[in-house]
């Protein structure tokens, strides 16, 4: 019998579980516990398959967590009390970061504060030159001294960072090692294992958001493996997961962890179901992320989060401030504006009960696009009455209807989320008019077809499940541990015995660190990636290294990486000369699991006839006015069912709104195809 894997994705608004056993997936779906993320996955474990965590916190499933507990520890300023150590002469490297601003014409721009103050930046005298070599010895009674002011500080973490440590790690190890033997020893971080890369900003600043985030990742990632068993796997920002121990170590390698499960599930959807182009829109209660992947997930080294530079390798994503709790509000000019601010989970929407402000679900209840007795499956009851009447009184603040203004907030959150897509397809020269756009979260499957229309996109694929797609995707990723190395490799330095030698030690790191997990390293499966640019080029693009397989000579090695690239870069930006030289930047290494994937079959019989779903009617304002609007039940859809639009879609996870103009049709893994007509 396969073992059982339960998928579990924290949103800002509710906890979703996805249980695979025997090829069936099961779901669950509560509110999320923002007090203590735990308490709302344990209650919906239990809920979702009782039994399965005895008294004890044995279990014989598997566990994988998307955490969003480092992410909102890092936004919300929540982290620990955070040291850094480096070279004497840098430590202001944090608060000079780079020239680049990110609103250029902003006067008034504040950047976030820096997450070691000054008073806990400590610069020691060493120094290692930029081929390696120590020209400056760093001597045990400096060591000494730091840590007896470290003692007197009172810190929960240290982040070590010297100049150069990724080509000779010798000092950050001492530190290492000093730092160790204090009492009540804080979460410690040092630059060289984890992101031996050039660029001593971004690396400072990785390794700080590592430390300042350390303690509490590891208290609660401590305290849930206790709960659910050793069998817990934390889900990372590049789409694979990794034990919870190593998690724990690293935990600024889990930043985006929930957002990457959901482009992990939507292009295993979109591949399964013959549309391996996709762009992923998922739409929650707080943002709204969409990614796009040309036949393959596509990733970045270089993301910031809440203003900080972070570069560990993570699924390239757009992030904008629109989710289905995003506050609607008349701003000082008489306009309707929508988010960033989101009422969260509590008090949530107004139709919640709890709170006032209107939000994104308020807008589409009054429209009647959400039944207000459907949602979750009928376990949350909506109050619509509430939402309309306070519509109703901003409407009268900006002199328009009720239903123009509920209509007026869908069109500046569709605006925002038009944006965001924009951004990663047109402006990386892809058209999406090639491409399949795929919605999931609680709230994309409503605003997916007006948004599809919009930029052209001539379909969308809503998954069987889309309110749980994250969860889902962080159950089926596979086991995946990053490594990168800067050589600055160009000319007759790069040779394949070289490259080959570098690929190995870092292999042996690997498969050294991820024996102690118990993993099975013979179906363990390397790959190799070279971060490449022209001569003199301040930024890098990353290519696939040369398979060891071509027994290529170093020579046409270097004609195959240099072709390789050039193709990269007029894809990226449109031009390539290829009489420029170009030079190897870092290399890129991942050892990874491949898992068995679940063939979700929809098991419902084939048959045109929709009728058996369909429950009634209800008139629904869209932006051609009110209509009259047929209301299906998703569970009754079968493989082969067609149904037209004006439709509502109703389902435990989701609503999903077909406007006049839409068709749609279930496939055999119980996707609903939707095509304008």
């Amino acid at each position: 019998m396969a073992k059982t894997i339960v998928g579990i994705d924290v949103g800002g608004t509710f906890t979703d579980i996805a249980v695979l056993e025997d090829g069936r997936l099961q779901v669950h779906k509560l509110p999320s516990t923002p007090s203590d993320p735990s308490v709302g996955i344990m209650q919906g474990v239990g809920e979702a398959c009782p039994g399965l965590v005895d008294a004890d916190g044995e279990s014989g499933a598997d566990f994988v967590h998307g955490s969003t507990v480092a992410t909102n520890a890092l936004l919300e300023g929540k982290g620990g009390r955070t040291a850094l150590v480096t070279t004497l002469g840098f430590e202001d490297v944090l608060e000079i970061g780079r020239q680049s601003r990110s609103e250029l014409y902003n006067l008034n721009m504040d950047r976030p504060a820096a997450l070691a103050p000054w008073e806990l930046r400590f610069g020691l005298p060493e120094r290692v030159d930029h081929n390696g070599a120590i020209i400056e010895d760093l001597l045990p009674e400096a060591i000494q001294t730091l840590v007896d002011l470290l003692k007197d500080a009172d810190v929960d973490g240290i982040a070590v960072s010297f100049l150069f440590s990724f080509l000779n790690p010798t000092h950050e190890e001492a530190v290492m090692a000093a730092l160790e033997k204090m009492p009540n020893r804080p979460f410690i971080s040092i630059s060289s294992r984890i992101l031996p890369e050039f660029r001593e900003y971004e690396r400072t600043s990785t390794v700080v958001v590592n430390s300042y985030v350390g303690q509490i990742m590891r208290r609660y990632l401590t305290s849930l493996e206790n709960s659910l068993g050793h069998g817990l796997r934390i889900m990372q920002s590049s789409g694979g997961s990794i034990t919870a121990r190593l998690a724990a170590d690293q935990p600024v390698r889990t930043i985006l962890s929930g957002p990457a499960g959901g482009v992990v599930g939507a292009f295993y959807t979109g591949v399964q179901a013959g549309y391996p182009d996709i762009i992923t829109l998922d739409m929650g209660g707080t943002s709204t992320d969409v990614s796009l992947c040309p036949s393959r997930i596509k990733e970045t080294t270089g993301s910031q989060v809440g203003g900080y530079p972070i570069s560990v390798p993570m699924i390239e994503i757009h992030t904008v401030g629109a989710g289905g709790g995003s506050i609607a509000r008349v701003d000082s000019g008489g306009a309707l504006a929508v988010g960033p601010q989101s009422a969260g989970a509590d008090p949530g929407p107004a139709c919640y009960g709890k709170g006032d402000q209107i939000t994104v679900t308020d807008a589409n209840l009054a429209l009647g696009r959400m039944l207000p007795d459907h949602f979750l499956g009928g376990r949350l009851a909506l109050d619509r009455q509430r939402s309309e009447d306070l519509i109703a009184q901003m409407a009268s603040e900006i002199s328009l209807s009720a239903q123009d203004t509920a209509l007026g907030i869908i069109r500046v959150v569709n605006a925002n989320m038009e944006r965001a897509i924009r951004a990663i397809s047109l402006e990386r020269g892809y058209d999406p008019r090639q491409f399949t756009l795929v919605p999931f979260g609680g709230a994309g499957p409503m605003h997916c077809c007006e948004l599809a229309e919009e930029l052209g996109i001539p379909r969308v694929l809503v998954p069987a499940r889309p309110g749980i797609l994250s969860a889902l995707g962080v159950a089926i990723a596979d086991i995946v541990k990053d490594y990168s190395r800067t050589v600055m490799l160009k000319g007759d330095d790069v040779n394949r015995a070289r490259l080959d030698e570098e690929f190995h030690g870092m292999e042996g790191l690997a498969r050294e660190e991820l024996e102690d997990e118990g993993l099975p390293m013979d179906r363990m499966q390397p790959q190799r990636f070279l971060d490449v640019r022209y001569v003199g080029q301040s930024f890098e693009l990353t290519i696939d290294y040369p398979s060891p397989s071509r027994r290529i000579d170093t020579e046409r090695m270097r004609r195959s990486i240099a072709d390789s690239f050039y193709k990269a870069h007029l894809q990226r930006f449109g031009y390539a000369d290829k009489s420029e030289a170009v030079e190897i930047v870092n290399l890129r290494f991942k050892l990874g699991l491949e898992l068995d994937k679940p063939q979700l079959v929809d098991t419902k019989t084939l048959a045109p006839d929709s009728k058996d779903a369909l429950f009634g009617e209800a008139q629904v304002v869209f932006s051609s006015g009110a209509t009259t609007t047929r209301l299906y039940d998703r569970d009754k859809l079968g493989t082969g069912n067609q149904i037209a639009g004006p439709a509502i879609v109703l389902q435990m996870d989701t609503t999903i709104v077909m406007p006049p103009g839409w068709a749609g049709s279930v496939d055999s893994y119980g996707n609903l195809l939707l095509e304008m007509v």
